[in-house]
């Protein structure tokens, strides 16, 4: 019954590794349980109240996406989009919940641009050479946040970032990297788990000397605090239009630039390298961030650390079944959920980059046309710490590139428009 229903045979997996999988994307992702409570919570709102909302709307969105969409496309809230809802909240113009009703505003948008099938056509309007830099550009850029989870990339005053010091962390999680490389090299499934595993017990072993604590802490389970407390009427102010436009237009790409480059990895294409079940997944995504303000937390959206779970060989929504399985689960095991230490993570999405940076070579980088906007891209999203600025950059530079080659009529109308709302984002933000 389960292979009938996700397909399993016909999509060349089975029932361990989709397991494998979906452990892999919730372990590479379950840093969100503590960001998303830590950036939120400098806003007012309860802490405690948003480690079990996060779960619980990572969970059950995730979990619809392996039901309906029978793809293995992890959602939880944003990245980035908290620091956003966070910013509005500090610069003093909103309420946190005056932000959520913002938020519940944007979703709605969202959708209805899902409903009028504005969204896939924006992403069936990218060119294919892009489709690829997407792909690489989010590989450098989730490198970068691995190398900087690990300690082997710190900020500095002078230079923006240089290489930190070995520290016993760094060695922990060098040493679950070369677990995972050498899984990769022996072509065993799993190594991407077991890396972080390892890197955990070890850092176990050494817990006196990296200061670390099992005490268990008290946890609360009432969410009231923060649930249905979003203020939707103070939101639909004239004045916060552009915040609410800002905020669906982050979530739109961030969530098309991730469904591109997870889709792509994991095969969920027709021949015309169409996304299968696009409609679907776009549609969870902005039901999700609907139902995530109602619950009290910012912008739901599609997850790259979903490739993770794809590179171990996740294909079906069985994936995201067992990842949305363990977020409602860590509700339950927050505590021990935080004794696996970030620089244990970290090596995956190192290992993630590597696999997601293959698509370069399906990008013609002796053609001007298709290398200069796949080259911003690429860079932009890696170095702008941001996906939406890095696509808003390099849609536009494909724009302009067809009109100094004289091609202003062979550029779709859908282009232009992703163009116009690309030029809109970088002045408004």
């Amino acid at each position: 019954m389960i292979n009938k229903y996700f397909q399993l045979r016909q999509k060349q997996t089975n029932v361990r590794v989709e397991i494998v999988a979906g452990i892999t994307t919730f372990l590479t992702m379950a840093y969100i349980i503590f960001a998303n409570p830590m950036i939120l919570g400098d806003t007012g709102m309860d802490k405690n109240a948003l480690i079990i909302v996060t779960c619980l709307v990572s969970g059950l969105a995730t979990l619809t996406v392996g039901f309906l969409a029978n793809a293995p496309i992890a959602m939880a809230p944003g990245m980035g989009l908290n620091a956003f809802f966070a910013f509005l909240v500090a610069t003093g113009k909103m309420s946190w919940q005056t932000a959520l009703g913002v938020v519940f505003l944007s979703g709605i948008m969202f959708l209805i641009l899902t409903l009028l099938g504005l969204r896939k056509k924006i992403v069936e309007a990218i060119p294919s050479s892009l489709i690829s830099a997407i792909a690489v550009g989010i590989g450098l850029f989730i490198t970068f946040i691995g190398l900087k989870k690990l300690g082997i990339i710190i900020a500095d005053e002078h230079t923006l970032v240089k290489a930190g010091p070995i520290k016993l962390e760094v060695l922990i999680g060098l040493f679950g990297l070369i677990v995972m490389l050498l899984f990769e090299i022996k072509k065993i499934k799993g190594g991407l788990v077991v890396g972080i595993i390892a890197s955990t017990a070890l850092a176990c072993l050494f817990a006196k000397k990296l200061g670390i604590s099992y005490q268990p802490k008290p946890l609360s389970f009432d969410i009231s605090p923060v649930a249905f407390q979003l203020n939707i009427f103070s939101a639909l102010k004239w004045s916060f239009f552009a915040t609410i436009f800002t905020m669906t237009f982050m979530d739109m790409f961030d969530s098309i630039g991730t469904l591109v480059a997870c889709c792509n990895q994991a095969n969920i294409v027709d021949e015309q390298k169409k996304i299968k079940g696009l409609d679907q997944l776009l549609g969870i995504d902005a039901a999700a961030t609907v139902f995530g303000a109602l619950f009290g937390t910012s912008t739901t959206t599609s997850y790259i650390e979903s490739i993770a779970g794809i590179e171990q060989g996740g294909r079906t929504g069985l994936t995201s079944i067992v990842t949305g399985i363990c977020f409602l689960l860590a509700i339950l095991l927050v505590p021990l959920i935080s004794i696996v230490p970030e620089y244990a993570t970290a090596p995956a999405l190192i290992m993630v980059g590597l696999f997601m940076i293959k698509e370069v070579k399906k990008i013609d980088l002796a053609n001007i046309e298709q290398a200069f906007p796949a080259f911003i891209i690429m860079v932009m999203i890696a170095l702008s710490y941001s996906i939406s600025t890095g696509l808003a950059f390099g849609f536009i530079s494909f724009t302009i590139i067809q009109l100094l080659y004289g091609k202003a009529k062979q550029v779709k109308l859908t282009m232009w428009i992703i163009f116009v709302l690309s030029v809109l984002f970088l002045i408004i933000t």
